[in-house]
């Protein structure tokens, strides 16, 4: 590699210590590549792209909360500038032959030191071809070769069979169980914890913030009906007017539930059953 290239700024964000320990010390190798930042999630990729700015990210698909997809998906959604991406994946050969038709690099796991060589200089290449276009989003059709759209439908088509027959982790005092969505009553979170009820069970996500969790769910189902509360609307079973104009809705739940409505979503829950 010619060492009078220009240095470029790169991000790692990977669940897996060890996976992005060997990434970076396969990025120092290659010279002229600067790490500014690591993050162990998804929620981390979308603040630390927004500082940094970095010129190419190496992003995993496979993450718990926020995965790979939906990283993307939110930094498209906000309309903020993308960097190049270079996802990082142990399968999914869908999803590669997907990246090379959107001009988005891969690497397979465990990491090749002559693939990562080569996704930087693809990365290099890419850089320097839009560098006349400075100043515009990489994802704004002038750069890069990002067709938004395609991608966009990509995005859409991996994360719908996850939301659709995905289960949900929920720690019960030892015991770590499998929950279908359907079977989610509501959640909860007070003082950092989220709690997860269905008509039987309570247990615990690991998930650390509401919006964390709602990545994981079906958005036609669950609604946010409180800073503090989403609820599955399958599972309301009485509307409760409350006072000064407000309700709270009671849920299914062994506990027969009762979860407040803000003001905000009031509006909504008039859309839903039509009040």
């Amino acid at each position: 590699m010619p060492t009078s290239a220009p240095p470029i700024t790169a991000l790692i964000v990977d669940d897996e210590q060890l996976a992005r320990e060997e990434l970076k010390y396969l990025l120092d190798s290659a010279g002229s590549v600067e790490v500014v930042a690591q993050g162990a999630n998804g929620i981390e990729a979308v603040d630390l792209i927004r500082e940094y700015q970095p010129d190419v990210v190496f992003l995993d698909v496979q993450m718990p909360g926020l995965d790979g997809f939906a990283v993307l998906k939110q930094l498209i959604e906000h309309q903020d500038s993308l960097p190049q991406i270079i996802f990082a994946t142990a399968y999914d050969q869908y999803a590669v032959r997907a990246f090379d038709v959107n001009a988005i690099d891969y690497l397979l796991k465990p990491f090749d030191k002559a693939r990562v060589l080569q996704a930087v200089e693809r990365a290099r290449q890419r850089l320097q071809d839009t560098t006349q276009a400075e100043g515009e989003p990489l994802g704004s059709g002038g750069g890069g070769g990002l067709k938004l759209d395609a991608l966009i439908r990509l995005i859409e088509q991996q994360q719908s069979p996850r939301m659709n027959s995905g289960k949900i982790v929920l720690q019960a005092q030892s015991r770590l169980l499998l929950i279908d969505q359907k079977d989610i009553c509501f959640a909860s979170i007070d003082d950092g914890i989220i709690t997860v009820a269905t008509p039987t069970i309570e247990g615990q996500s690991k998930c650390r913030t509401l919006e964390e969790l709602l990545e994981l769910l079906d958005p036609s189902t669950f609604w946010r009906t409180h800073r503090s509360y989403v609820v599955n609307i399958n599972h309301i079973k009485e509307v409760v007017p409350w006072f000064k104009s407000s309700y709270q809705l009671r849920l299914d739940d062994k506990k027969q539930t009762e979860i407040p409505v803000s003001r905000a979503q009031t509006r909504r829950l008039r859309e839903l059953f039509k009040l």
